[in-house]
């Protein structure tokens, strides 16, 4: 075994202990340690990172559902339309892309090549979303609301969300839990727990897709996914230790920083 897969290995970790500590974010190191580090096709590393945030975040949902934290209504209102969205992006949206979908001068466009500026973009808009500072006054407002949905708003952002998680293989913590506060009016603490459950319910299900249109690798993505089940208990444990909302912010800008060497290193 190469070194250098060894660091994926130990990425596999990171990405658990991460989702552990601060409650979500880890996922969106997935695609970068699976295409760098072992290395795999970015279109291959979308859906195995479909199957291993479903199972990290399926994790972290029956933490979640021991404490009460988990609203089981509003996590079906939003995995209907995401996960409809996740199983027919990966079923047939992202199949029908040609491998080449053109050039610009002697810069040739590839399928993979515009996944993995996709994904950077996606990461570079989930740094923006842990760095900013929460307003609390709005956060403290939503504890004392009784919870509504605005079902259109849900409909139509779990479709969103979906296809952007179909596409790119993360979780999309960052977009749900905002439209949870709003469209659903939940306290963010219930927020956080349930949008754990609707990740792995629609990225397990989008995963579904690909299990008919490529050749997995079970014992890869069993190790992988084991090891960044056993790092969400490690992170777990060391919320006894570490604020996680503290790192939180200092994780945002590394996803930053590998958002843009992402982007400049495909567009070299």
């Amino acid at each position: 075994m190469e070194f250098i897969e060894l660091l994926g290995y130990g990425g596999a970790l990171v990405i658990g202990v991460v989702l552990g500590l601060i409650g979500g974010g880890g996922s969106i190191l997935t695609v970068p340690i699976l295409v760098y580090a072992f290395p795999i096709a970015p279109y291959y590393a979308t859906a195995y990172s479909l199957f291993i945030v479903g199972f990290s975040s399926l994790i972290g949902a029956f933490r979640n559902m021991q404490k009460g934290l988990v609203d089981f209504r509003t996590a079906i209102v939003f995995s209907v339309p995401a996960f409809i969205a996740v199983y027919a992006t990966r079923m047939y949206l992202l199949p029908a892309i040609p491998e080449e979908m053109g050039s610009i001068g002697d810069f040739l466009i590839t399928r993979d090549l515009a996944i993995m500026v996709f994904f950077a973009i996606i990461m570079l808009l989930a740094s923006y979303s842990m760095i900013k500072k929460k307003k609390k006054a709005i956060e403290k407002e939503a504890e004392d609301v009784v919870i509504t949905y605005n079902y259109p708003f849900i409909l139509l952002e779990g479709t969103v969300v979906g296809v952007i998680t179909g596409i790119v293989g993360a979780g999309g913590g960052f977009l749900i839990i905002p439209a949870l506060v709003i469209f659903a009016k939940l306290p963010m603490k219930k927020a956080v727990a349930t949008s754990l459950l609707i990740i792995s319910v629609k990225s397990l299900i989008g995963f579904l897709g690909d299990v008919q249109q490529i050749d997995i690798d079970w014992v890869f993505l069993s190790i992988f996914s084991l090891l960044a089940g056993i790092g969400i208990f490690v992170g777990i444990w060391l919320n006894n230790f570490i604020d996680g909302k503290k790192l939180k912010k200092a994780f945002g800008w590394f996803v930053l920083i590998m958002g843009i060497v992402i982007i400049a290193t495909q567009l070299a």
